[in-house]
């Protein structure tokens, strides 16, 4: 019996050992045929980005190394005991190792390879930052610089429109050049006397000035003919001639010739004809007197006996104090009555036949004109266009009170006689052909006039009642 029990334990031993022996090396194989079946992922290469190499584990076939196995493989051994069992382990051979087991999953899940990024899921490198553009610093266009130029008056800052004109000018184009341009006044005589201020003009002495073009009668005299013209146009009539029938063409080509830029601007309303100390009943009563005039009219006054005098406004009634003079002729019933005049003589005689309209200027330097920009010249010609406008209608609103307060002052309004009005008419004719007989420049311009004035007499008899 217990032979028999010994025997069976035995077997029982042997089958145990045999049957450990067998599986082990299929068991081995199957480890090996499944490694075998792992095929290594390749990962697209980026053309921007080259992926680090993989690093190289040695696999279980003999102790070889794979170069390219993508993922290291756990190493595979077997027990020195299976080894002595099964004979297979050769002296100086290195051991197979089996994989340990652990019961923890965390160390489970470690031994697992890592699953390995596809191309799209590799980060991308941060962009290279793009610089930021650089910031160049521009410079401001340079501010035009001012001009400051002097500007000398013929006449006084608180005469109504000749003096208040000249003031208008000095503060408006200051203000339409925005303070890039300054022509300030001066009062008569400031600067240069008003008689010489043609000449300082010319020389650039001074830079510009404020002026009538018949002051300059004894240097050009064809420049009376754009200041006032006996038995001349009318306001309207008198631009519709400068501007659209020739006649700044001339005055520009005249002006120019003599170094001196000249713009219009200013206009006034009739003038009245002069004060005088005695009533005038006839021609012969005109002749001998002394009288202050002005511009072509003295001329046509010398005609008829009278002994004319130039003087400007502020001497005018000295000489009436003095007894220098017996009659004057200034201007317009709201400027004279300024000046006084009605406080020497009572006898203020119309209508202003030397001068139906009057026209001002400003006086540059040519130079200096034609130095400024086109902007500049432009604000010029704008102010003094104003100018144009405020005086005559300044001129226009502001007669009617003024003569209703001279005759409040006890001045008697007279008008003249028709015969002294033919009288004077006729001597007018003949200091026209003097003057263009005499001088080239006014026999032109004088000519041009007289054509635009036959012609306009067509529209002029249609278009007054």
């Amino acid at each position: 019996m217990r032979n028999a029990i010994i025997g069976i334990v035995i077997g029982i031993v042997v089958g145990v050992v045999v049957g450990a022996t067998g599986v082990a090396p299929r068991l081995g194989q199957a480890n090996k045929q499944n490694t075998a079946n792992i095929q290594p992922i390749k990962i697209a290469a980026r053309p921007a980005v080259k992926a680090p190499p993989a690093p190289e584990t040695p696999e279980t076939d003999g102790g070889k190394t794979n170069g390219d196995a993508a993922e290291s493989q756990p190493e595979k051994s077997e027990s020195p005991d299976t080894q002595k069992k099964t004979g297979e382990a050769k002296p100086g051979a290195k051991p197979k190792e089996t994989p340990k087991k652990t019961t923890n999953p965390a160390s489970n899940k470690a031994l697992k390879p890592e699953p390995i990024a596809s191309a799209e899921e590799i980060p991308k490198p941060a962009p290279a930052p793009i610089p930021a553009p650089v910031q160049v610093k521009e410079t401001p266009p340079a501010e035009p610089s001012a001009l400051h130029w002097k500007m000398a008056s013929a006449y006084s800052s608180t005469l109504p429109q000749l003096g208040t004109m000249a003031k208008k000018l000095d503060r408006d184009i200051w203000r339409v050049s925005a303070g890039t341009l300054e022509i300030k006044f001066f009062e008569p005589g400031a600067l240069v006397p008003p008689l010489e201020m043609f000449d300082a003009v010319r020389a650039g002495a001074i830079d510009a000035a404020f002026s009538s073009p018949a002051f300059w009668g004894n240097k050009v005299p064809a420049l009376q003919l754009f200041a006032a013209v006996p038995f001349g146009p009318s306001a309207k009539e008198f631009l519709a001639w400068i501007y659209f029938g020739g006649g700044k063409e001339l005055f520009d080509e005249i002006y120019h010739a003599n170094g001196i830029h000249s713009v219009f601007c200013g206009l006034i309303a009739p003038e009245a004809s002069g004060w005088f100390r005695k009533r005038i009943r006839t021609v012969e009563d005109l002749k001998g007197l002394k009288m202050r005039f002005f511009g072509l009219g003295a001329k046509v006054m010398q005609k008829m006996g009278v002994v004319t005098t130039q003087l400007t406004s502020g001497d005018i009634f000295v000489a009436f104090e003095s007894g220098a003079i017996d009659a004057a002729e200034f201007s317009m019933p709201a400027i004279d009555i300024k000046l006084g005049l009605h406080q020497m003589v009572k006898n203020y005689y119309f209508p202003g036949w030397h001068q139906p309209s009057t026209l001002f200027e400003l006086m540059i330097n040519l130079k200096k004109w034609e130095a400024l920009s086109v902007s500049a010249k432009a604000q010029i010609e704008a102010v003094c266009g104003d100018n144009i406008r405020f005086g005559l209608a300044e001129g226009e609103a502001g007669q009617f009170k003024a003569l209703k307060e001279l005759q409040s002052k006890g001045v008697a309004i007279r008008r003249w006689p028709g015969e002294i009005l033919e009288a004077l008419n006729k001597a007018w004719v003949v200091v026209a052909k003097e003057e263009a007989k005499s001088d080239r420049d006014f026999k032109r311009v004088w000519k041009s006039l007289s054509a635009f004035r036959k012609d306009y007499t067509i529209w002029r008899e249609l278009s007054l009642p």
